[in-house]
């Protein structure tokens, strides 16, 4: 007998729910509500049970299917409610990060949104988005420091592992004071054991892989996902083939970084640097 879903729970239970329901009053399993698709069942089980967001891709092939435009104007409406502050291409990868067990990430150009400082995420904001009002940038700061306090509240979940490239922390975005806050507050979530961080020598012989940012999420009960991203676009990658040749290069990366305590003491040499002038790119 499948479990009861509890709609009233949020949101994503809700549709999950009504989801359900017009699969099963269509007379549909799983398996053929996704023939014609390129999804799999544990990701349409998932949504049902408001464990995932629905894709606009996977909504256009159900509402199809059931005869019905629910799911598309589902889509939508989360789509906007959920992308405020953030860039929508981002929007299902915020949602699915409070449910992570672990995030693994690398970045070779800039310090990751979820360790940014205020300072510093203004100064990315206003580079890659020069005509956003004031307002808008600083929405786009607040959501960031958002999202932070959500996903490091507790103190054990998720676990987050961070590769970061030697020039991210030599090559500065602020004024030297600021920057030196910025490695600061990284190197105090690294001592309260909230982020375990990697820094990745600029000689080490790891190019050809390290040209794009790699964010990989682990769920108690979902398959993986990989997001990668450039100023203007983002791509979610849920294939399990294609996730494991990533997670692949992640671990290659790491393998080549500095050992934790070995980078903590970079980044902490790197602030004092900064905030006594004595920063040499």
């Amino acid at each position: 007998m499948a479990k009861d879903i509890d709609g009233s729970a949020g949101v994503p239970q809700f549709y999950g729910k009504e989801l359900r329901y017009q699969r099963e009053a269509a007379g549909l399993t799983l398996e053929k509500l996704l023939e014609g698709s390129y999804y799999g069942v544990p990701m349409l089980s998932a949504i049902e049970h408001g464990a995932r967001r629905m894709p606009q891709d996977l909504a256009v092939h159900v509402d199809r299917k059931l005869g019905t435009d629910f799911f598309v104007r589902r889509c939508e409406e989360v789509r906007e409610a959920q992308s405020k502050g953030h860039a929508a291409f981002f929007a299902s990868i915020a949602e699915a990060e409070v449910r992570a067990r672990t995030i693994n990430q690398w970045s070779g150009t800039l310090i990751p949104g979820l360790l940014q400082t205020p300072a510093y995420a203004r100064a990315v904001i206003q580079a890659t988005h020069p005509l956003d009002t004031p307002e808008e940038v600083q929405a786009k700061i607040d959501a960031r420091q958002e999202r932070a306090a959500k996903l490091l509240a507790d103190p054990k979940k998720p676990e987050c592992w961070v590769v970061l490239h030697e020039s991210v922390i030599r090559h500065p975005l602020l004024e030297p004071a600021e920057m030196a806050e910025q490695l600061d507050h990284i190197a105090a979530l690294v001592r309260s054991r909230r982020v375990v961080l990697q820094i990745l020598p600029w000689n080490a012989a790891t190019r050809p892989i390290s040209e794009m940012p790699l964010l990989l999420l682990d769920f108690d009960d979902e398959p993986p996902l990989l997001y990668t991203e450039g100023a203007y676009h983002g791509q979610t990658i849920d294939d399990p083939g294609l996730v494991k040749q990533y997670r692949n290069t992640y671990d290659r990366l790491r393998a080549a970084a500095l050992p934790p305590e070995v980078s903590l003491a970079l980044l902490e040499k790197a602030a004092e640097e900064f905030r006594h002038g004595q920063h040499h790119p």
